[in-house]
């Protein structure tokens, strides 16, 4: 009713007090005259029948007296809900209470958490336990987020028709634990003693079932709610290798990871996030290879939390990252169960969202950016080859137009005098300077981009190169820009696209504009001292507790993982940065076959010998 007074009131409606649940007092004089019989037809016009607006009196959010949560004889009964036992019960979000004895209590304050009858998804469903004498109860779902099928099996058909209990004057204590243990076959039950668990486990999408003398609630697993099944990730394609993705289903996205690692040292921890929606985040670890004390502060970090609404795992990462200003990111995102997999055997901790296909992993290195999951599926020639080519690519990125501006700017004597001749000549009719050509340029590829990424279904990629392709052209015939400029900026893109990680990619993509800018105001000098902050910055960063450039600095024990890729059988020890506990990958002499195989043709030949 509340709800309803404000908006009759925002948008301006001027109805009887009476239909906004207000109570219209009598004045003084009302009161004598109306003592007073046939007084009221002699009382003078200005002291006519007048009213007092009293204040709206408090109700739940059912509505009507009498209604769940309303006020009234309900708040005369015993556990009863009105508004002038506990005002802040009858505030949405008030701290739940325990769960009572008396059904009918329970159910009045399933109704008011709920806003029940106002809420038409949330299903309350009354019944009767075959005892003798019967036993009332009631369960509570909402309907889209359970398996109805499962509840009417699992739940409504074994105990309306197959109890045999006897319950004699009233239900006994053993009851509730005799439904529990023998009479509801779900997979998974859980006694709730507190109706904020209650109503965290139905919004879940479990069954909350309450009956008459239990002073605890059964949670039962129902979920059933649609999903999106398994799909190819999209944002890490490989040629060799799993194709499978991420989900934004939490227990599917943990299944897939369970599915590689077959070691019950994986743990799984679940946490709460967002005082609103109570998004799920799930924590993975191996108890006998991570670091304990990585564990705790990722922990930590996640329950020091406070927000009301966690949409997505980008959001936690800006929450839990340690330079949250920082161009570079700290927080490995993944959709490939595979990487997560392999990241998980080297020390680092998973932090899967609910409702998000993508994975966190930490800590997150500058190096870890630059691998992809495709690097340990083919030979080890080609993964250092691949490996080498992306190096030089994040070079290309952030540099390659910034050498261009400051040697045509300042430097033009480094330049051989037929290539400095040729550039004089197409840049000849070109009416801008070099940094207004370059920008424009590099702004109208960035347009290109973002709009082949926006545009639906396959005409994305399309219209990125056709669109790329006739703006240059375009911009060279009308003189707007030089040729050489436009190869400039077309292996700046193929550069940038070369990175696997999307968030990296768009960091070294921002820090090209940036030395853009150094290079067109110092030249080499505004390059060199760009580089050298940036050095220092990396320096400086730390992703939860371990440096941002390790293992290169602070030089550790050297990895044979790192920028060349050694082959699996020599890659023995894992890195030494995390600290883990298991540091040993594989034993010196991990193809065994190799010494027993020169042993094995001694061993037939004595065998012939001997027959």
């Amino acid at each position: 009713m509340q709800l309803k007074y404000w908006a009759n009131k925002i948008l301006g409606y001027n109805g009887p007090p009476a239909s906004m649940d207000f109570e219209l007092a009598e004045t003084e004089e009302e009161q004598q005259s109306a003592s007073q019989t046939g007084q009221e037809e002699n009382v003078p016009a200005s002291k006519s029948r007048q009213h007092k607006i009293r204040k709206p009196r408090k109700t739940g959010p059912a509505g009507d007296k009498g209604d769940a949560g309303g006020t009234g004889d309900a708040a005369n009964q015993p556990g009863g809900t009105g508004a002038g036992d506990n005002p802040e019960q009858s505030k949405p979000g008030a701290a739940p209470q325990e769960i009572q004895v008396a059904l009918e209590t329970n159910r009045k304050i399933i109704a008011r958490l709920f806003n029940l009858p106002i809420n038409k998804d949330v299903i309350v469903r009354e019944f009767t336990l075959s005892t003798e004498p019967p036993v009332p109860a009631f369960l509570v779902f909402i309907d889209g987020m359970a398996d109805t099928k499962l509840i009417n099996n699992s739940i409504l058909q074994p105990l309306m028709l197959l109890t045999n209990l006897e319950s004699g004057q009233g239900i006994r204590p053993d009851t509730c634990t005799n439904v529990l243990q023998r009479h509801l076959p779900s997979n998974q039950v859980e006694k709730l003693t507190l109706f904020k668990d209650v109503v965290t486990q139905v919004l879940s999408g479990a069954t909350a079932i309450f009956f008459d003398g239990c002073s605890y609630a059964i949670s039962a697993e129902t979920k059933g709610f649609p999903f999106r099944g398994v799909d190819t990730a999209r944002t890490e394609q490989v040629v060799q290798g799993p194709q499978e993705g991420f989900v934004e289903n939490l227990r599917s996205n943990t299944a897939l990871v369970r599915r590689i690692i077959h070691s019950e040292q994986l743990i799984t921890e679940y946490l709460e996030v967002g005082a609103r929606n109570n998004n799920n985040v799930a924590i993975m670890y191996l108890a006998d290879l991570t670091n304990p004390a990585l564990v705790q502060e990722v922990k930590r970090r996640i329950r020091g939390i406070k927000t009301d609404y966690l949409a997505e795992s980008g959001v936690l990462e800006e929450l839990i990252e340690d330079h949250p200003l920082s161009l570079m990111p700290q927080i490995i995102k993944t959709e490939r169960p595979d990487r997560v997999s392999s990241m998980l055997l080297e020390g680092k901790v998973a932090i899967i969202v609910d409702n998000t296909p993508f994975v966190m992993l930490v800590p997150g290195l500058l190096f870890d950016f630059l691998h992809s999951s495709e690097d340990h599926y083919v030979r080890f020639s080609n993964g250092i080859w691949l490996r080498v080519i992306r190096l030089f690519a994040v070079f290309l990125t952030i540099l390659l137009p910034a050498f261009y501006v400051a040697i045509a700017t300042f430097h033009q004597e480094m330049i051989p005098t037929d290539l400095l001749l040729s550039i004089a000549a197409a840049r000849e009719m070109v009416p801008f300077p070099t940094i207004v050509e370059i920008l424009l340029m590099e702004l109208s590829f960035e347009l290109v981009r973002e709009a082949g990424v926006r545009v639906p279904g396959i005409i994305g990629p399309t219209l990125g190169i056709v669109g790329t392709l006739i703006l240059g052209q375009a911009a060279v015939a009308a003189s707007i820009v030089s040729p050489i400029l436009i190869i400039i900026v077309a292996v700046t893109g193929l550069s940038s696209y070369a990175i696997p990680n999307y968030a990296a990619a768009f960091g070294f993509r921002f820090m090209r504009f940036v030395f853009i800018f150094l290079a067109a105001a110092l030249g080499f000098f505004g390059i060199s001292s760009g580089l050298f902050i940036m050095l220092c910055l990396l320096l400086n960063m730390k992703s939860f507790g371990v440096p941002y450039l390790a293992p290169v600095s602070p030089k550790t024990a050297s990895s044979h993982d790192l920028i060349i890729r050694f082959p699996a059988w020599q890659q023995e020890n894992r890195p030494d940065y995390q600290q883990t506990l298991d540091t040993r990958r594989q034993p010196e002499l991990s193809r065994g076959w190799v010494t027993r195989q020169s042993a094995k043709p001694r061993g037939n030949k004595a065998n012939s010998e001997g027959d």
